[in-house]
């Protein structure tokens, strides 16, 4: 499989974006449901893989003795059996699929604080046999796939979903060229990294990424990560991003206008700071740090 992983990506978007259209939803009442349950997919990942380690490890003699913290403690979420992905996956078409996704994220925001409020809440309004079927797609074959490629099949259904939205989709999601073109020019490899306008948080994967190839360091110890954006929905899409890829600071992304409010009382606090909106922000002027 490519390293980029085009071809499961294209695969992927391919029987999703059909099921959309035999639905005849909106791509913005279907993008949020859709990243969230590649999401889900990812966590299970992550689980399954540590679950592997702990008793590989023989950590707690008895299955009972293992913890949310043995999970949480590798860089995995803990999942309790109903939110596991297979689990959701084999529900009967006659049981409410969607009310079952609503109480697998409810189990796992109780186990994982940073994530409360992160999920979407309208599985329970989507068909039980679109649900039935996307979880059968994103249900992809892990054999010799990175974890890595969750954000990037994360990243490619962002696009996506923005082109299909056209204009409208320019406030969750910038380019990628772009966004990394601006990473490279400003070089943000250590400290704390502010985008007024995060969208998506494109800004703040690329530069995740720069500060690993630069330092050779975790991304989570090389930088942190703070955000505001106006629109509560693409806060949302922002902290799945951030979690998707494995980078903390969820909270510090906020819903507010950067124009009217500065949530983050930025002035001095910040070592670098990006956006990519049109117009200006004559405050970011104070809110990087002095030389």
């Amino acid at each position: 499989m490519p390293a980029n992983y085009t071809e499961l990506e294209k695969r992927l978007w391919d029987a999703a974006d059909n099921l959309r259209a035999n639905s005849a939803l909106k791509p913005s009442e279907y993008s949020v449901p859709v990243l969230g349950l590649i999401f889900l997919r990812y966590a299970d990942y992550k689980f399954a893989q540590v679950e592997r380690e702990l008793a590989t490890e023989g950590t707690g003699r008895r299955r009972g003795t293992i913890g949310a913290a043995h999970y949480q403690a590798k860089g995995a979420l803990y999942l309790p059996p109903q939110a596991r992905y297979g689990y959701l996956l084999n529900l009967s078409d006659d049981q409410d699929i969607g009310g079952s996704i609503a109480e697998a994220i409810s189990l796992i925001e109780a186990e994982n604080e940073e994530l409360k409020g992160v999920f979407p809440t309208t599985y329970k309004r989507l068909e039980s046999w679109i649900l039935r079927d996307l979880l059968k797609t994103l249900n992809f074959d892990l054999k010799d796939i990175h974890e890595d490629a969750f954000g990037e099949i994360y990243q490619y259904f962002l696009a996506n979903f923005s082109q299909k939205e056209g204009q409208k989709g320019g406030e969750f999601f910038t380019p990628q060229t772009i966004v990394k073109l601006i990473v490279e020019i400003i070089e943000p490899d250590h400290g704390r990294i502010f985008d007024p306008a995060c969208g998506a948080g494109g800004m703040f994967i690329q530069s995740a990424l720069f500060a690993q190839r630069r330092t050779g360091r975790s991304a989570n110890s090389a930088i942190s990560v703070y955000g505001q954006e106006k629109v509560e929905g693409n806060v949302k899409l922002c902290q799945m991003n951030l979690a998707v890829h494995g980078i903390s600071g969820l909270k510090n992304i906020k819903t507010s206008n950067t124009y009217y409010e500065d949530v983050h009382d930025c002035v001095g606090k910040f070592d670098f700071v990006m956006a990519n909106r049109k117009g200006s922000y004559p405050p970011l002027l104070s809110c990087n740090k002095t030389p």
